[in-house]
């Protein structure tokens, strides 16, 4: 017999769908109710668990969100930022708590999120994992206590295939860092430094990315004065850290009401 709330998993057969399908299948709290995936994919029609090269699991996967949407209490959704919004409408219009991890969206995408979120709780975070929300609070903190004689830069590296840059993570910890600073990133953010860049300009948050292999994750946040530095890390070596917190923030958004929230109100930080 299943219990606790249905989840919808978007994006089956990517690296975090997958992921995150046997983290919820693992877990006695909840139960799958369905999966999606884009129009057009191979895994369309066929049964979840036959599709993953396994026994019947008596979950099709399909293309229409509606479909499986209306059964679910939450979805977890770490996709592409134009089916995360199509998604966000169609969460809100059932009622359920919608997970987003995707990361690379631009301000009309967060609108159309904050307009979603006024109907249905929405928990949206670059980075799902406890250590790096750690980490984010910590850079803020640091921030707040030193002046801008300390140059900040963050630094993170991802597998070959992430199509975006920075990261979710970075932009987190460069928002976080912001903040503790008293100023808007988009005012300071200073990215993809080539050529003759001139002096660095006090007080800016500088961003590199480093892409190769099959790197999960790994952030820096490097405060940097003339004679010290003071460097904040993170490094994930398991996916697994992702879905078993978007799986937390999952359960944690059943009894909140319409809003956006964060990894940070989950995680009680």
């Amino acid at each position: 017999m299943t219990s606790g709330p249905g989840i919808v998993i978007t994006g089956a057969s990517g690296r975090m769908g997958r992921m995150l399908i046997e983290t919820v299948r693992a877990s006695d709290k909840c139960h799958l109710v369905g999966v999606t995936e884009r129009e057009g994919h191979d895994w369309i029609g066929q049964d979840l668990g036959e599709a993953l090269g396994g026994a019947a699991l008596g979950v099709p996967v399909v293309s229409d969100a509606i479909e499986v949407f209306k059964n679910a209490q939450a979805i977890i959704d770490f996709t592409s930022p134009a089916a995360t919004v199509a998604h966000a409408e169609l969460a809100a219009q059932a009622r359920a708590v919608h997970v987003i991890g995707t990361t690379g969206m631009e301000e009309t995408d967060l609108g159309k999120i904050a307009a979603a979120a006024r109907h249905a709780p929405i928990i949206r975070a670059g980075n799902m994992s406890l250590g790096v929300n750690l980490l984010t609070k910590l850079t803020q903190m640091v921030a707040e206590a030193l002046d801008d004689d300390f140059d900040i830069e963050v630094i993170e590296a991802h597998h070959r295939h992430k199509v975006d840059a920075p990261s979710g993570t970075a932009l987190m910890l460069g928002e976080a860092a912001a903040t503790g600073r008293g100023v808007s990133l988009s005012d300071v953010r200073d990215s993809g430094r080539d050529g003759i860049t001139g002096a660095r300009k006090r007080g800016d948050i500088g961003f590199t990315a480093i892409r190769g292999g099959d790197v999960v994750g790994e952030h820096d946040v490097v405060f940097a004065a003339d004679g010290e530095r003071i460097v904040l890390r993170h490094l994930a070596t398991d996916r697994g850290i992702f879905a078993r917190g978007a799986l937390k923030a999952a359960l944690w958004g059943q009894d909140k009401g319409p809003g956006e929230y964060d990894m940070m109100d989950v995680l009680g930080l």
